[in-house]
């Protein structure tokens, strides 16, 4: 099993709000630029994850989107999920197209519909809070985006 590249920008996205966002908002083009994403691509994501009610956005000046839900209470599964659908090994109609023997099918079936219960729960036991406090762990510095700078 590969994640597509929406699945692993969304994860990192995410994991930027939470670390960087200090629980506020934060704009694409911030995220986008310190996580190395096109933010055209970026603003397609964060739509999927406003609808499936991960995040939710605000207009103006100081708008920009932030998690709906607290860090602790938001997976890595729940991220996948919203932009891939079920997450799955496999897929019941490709044998049923194939033909073959049916008692094979049903176990191996059964085999693959286990293993997927298995790397669902393996996504849904990592929250951004664990991805918030590696990175923490491993020096991650937070960014400074806050307020203004002058200079004379």
């Amino acid at each position: 099993m590969k994640l597509s590249n929406k699945s692993r920008y969304g994860v990192r996205a995410l994991f930027d709000l939470a670390f960087h966002g200090d629980g506020g908002s934060a704009q694409i083009k911030d995220i986008a630029e310190r996580q190395g994403i096109p933010a055209r691509f970026l603003e397609q994501i964060f739509q999927d994850l406003r609808r499936a009610s991960l995040v939710s956005s605000k207009r103006g000046p100081r708008g920009g989107y932030q998690l709906a839900r607290a860090v602790r209470e938001v997976s890595v599964g729940d991220v996948i999920r919203a932009l891939e659908g079920p997450i799955t090994v496999y897929d019941p109609a490709e044998d049923a197209n194939e033909g073959g023997d049916g008692a094979s099918i049903a176990v191996t079936e059964l085999a693959f519909r286990d293993l997927s219960q298995r790397i669902s729960a393996c996504f849904d036991a990592m929250t951004l809070e664990e991805l918030c406090d590696r990175a923490q762990n491993q020096g991650v510095r937070r960014s400074s985006a806050g307020g203004y700078v002058y200079v004379i």
